[in-house]
């Protein structure tokens, strides 16, 4: 072959033939620090952020500091013009952002939808007992998990208790350098022989995943559980909590400890939660940094995602409807709110799986996400047939391909592992069925699910830029 076939052929390539980009060999000295700090904030974000509650502490807080007003508090159309952030909190454990834009309600809105919840384990309503001289928590896991995994590590305890009087107690427990921690026995190998012969989804049942909370027994006879009352005591003492509130209660059992940079290069996090709190914090930092857009930006932040979006917090609620419905009372604006959803576009920001070197044959290496190549688009989700998906149309792919690249920003494809191998949902086809054109975009993780989840600084980056370019583009 001479060097003009050559050429030719290197010019067809170049033109023609798509490659993903790695996000570190693309961008420059400078971008490579935004990245560094920017992941430094999403670490401190994670590590304040262990629950749906305290991450909508956390989303308040944040967005009270950028001079958002509570829009349940506002009485007019003079307290709100465009470029006025405002938030929406609703049962403490959904919350709703947004950024008035200068064009009329009419025109819709550009709505980033993200989960607060991942899965844990939840303590029973009465949780505590006492067996040979120990006392434990009895859980109920929530969301999809390997059971096994939560063996044999250190947790803590977070959540809230309301008490007879109706004070509610915040509890967290484990996180502090000199706190205790919890933590679920496993059984010895020398003595597993049966445990091995059961399936790996059965290594430990659920009704296993009891928490080891205390052994030391109070002094005295006359009750026989003295470990259980041991225990009691001490969360009267700290917290004024009586057994009886534990049935009201709710506490988590999570991964204790911060967020970590993993690798020589400190290039990825390594963190509990991470599904889906990546992309709600680049979605948080994107609406905070907007000024005016042109169409209202709304960042949604919702519950229950991980056990099907249910409830009077998750996607299928109607917060949504809610907050558009006061937003419009509040400007004045009578739009039709089916035809202001018509009119709207979205983002369902959540993560994907990337492709792990050591379990890819789970994947179509074709169509799997790579760690560092960007902010993955996902087309459709479900199961097999894409049972219960929501499939994006190719119109409205093409114009975010284009924004995407317009700006500069990194993007991938994506599909959740072969097809017939497994699959999931996320809230994109529950924004689908207000007549809204959504896609999944978020970035990539290893490791989903696990109660240590690995993302890239770089793919943070381009997921932050991307949600921002959405709300930003007229």
């Amino acid at each position: 072959m001479d060097n003009v076939e050559k050429e030719k052929l290197e010019e067809l390539a170049e033109n023609l033939v798509y490659r993903g980009e790695n996000v570190w060999e693309k961008v420059s000295e400078e971008e490579k620090e935004k990245i560094f700090a920017l992941g430094e904030e999403y670490k401190s974000f994670l590590d304040k952020s262990k629950t749906e509650r305290e991450a909508v502490q956390e989303i308040v807080r944040a967005a009270k500091e950028k001079g958002f007003l509570d829009l349940k508090e506002l009485k007019d159309g003079k307290q709100i013009k465009p470029g006025t952030g405002f938030y929406a909190v609703y049962r403490d454990k959904a919350v709703v952002l947004g950024v008035v834009g200068s064009a009329e309600l009419s025109r819709g809105i550009r709505l980033i939808g993200s989960h607060l919840d991942a899965p844990r384990l939840d303590l029973k309503p009465q949780p505590l007992y006492e067996k040979h001289d120990l006392a434990l928590f009895k859980t109920h896991y929530y969301g999809g998990i390997k059971k096994y995994q939560w063996t044999a590590i250190p947790l803590a305890l977070h959540g809230i208790v309301v008490l007879q009087d109706g004070r509610k107690i915040e509890v967290v427990m484990g996180e502090k350098e000199d706190d205790p921690v919890f933590t679920i026995t496993d059984l010895l190998p020398h003595l597993a022989a049966e445990q091995y012969r059961r399936r790996l989804s059965e290594a430990i049942k659920g009704e296993e995943l009891n928490v080891l909370v205390g052994s030391i027994p109070l002094k005295g006879e006359g009750y026989k559980e003295k470990v259980k009352l041991a225990v009691l005591e001490r969360l009267n003492s700290a917290y004024g909590i009586i057994e009886e509130d534990l049935m009201s209660a709710e506490l988590e059992m999570v991964p204790a400890g911060n967020a970590r940079d993993i690798g020589f290069d400190r290039s990825l996090v390594g963190a509990y939660g991470q599904d889906d709190r990546i992309c709600v914090f680049a979605s948080l930092k994107a609406v905070l940094d907007i000024e005016t857009p042109e169409i209202t930006a709304i960042a949604l932040f919702v519950d229950k995602e991980e056990i099907g979006s249910v409830g009077n917090t998750g996607m299928q609620s109607k917060i949504l409807e809610e907050t558009l419905y006061e937003l419009m009372k509040i400007t004045g604006q009578e739009v039709s709110l089916y035809k202001l959803l018509s009119s709207s576009k979205a983002l369902s920001a959540d993560v994907n799986a990337a492709i792990d070197p050591t379990w890819e044959d789970v994947m179509d290496k074709l169509n799997a996400a790579k760690l560092g190549f960007g902010v993955c688009l996902t087309k459709y989700t479900g199961a097999r047939g894409k049972v219960d998906a929501s499939d994006a149309n190719a119109e409205y792919i093409a114009e975010l391909r284009n924004l995407f690249n317009r700006e500069g920003i990194l993007w991938q494809m994506g599909e959740l592992g072969k097809v017939d191998q497994g699959g999931g949902g996320t809230i994109a086809k529950y924004i689908a069925n207000l007549n809204i054109d959504v896609i999944d975009c978020g970035m990539p993780l290893l490791s989903m699910h696990a109660p240590f989840e690995v993302s890239s600084k770089g793919d943070l980056y381009m997921g932050y830029k991307a949600y921002k370019a959405f709300w930003m583009d007229s």
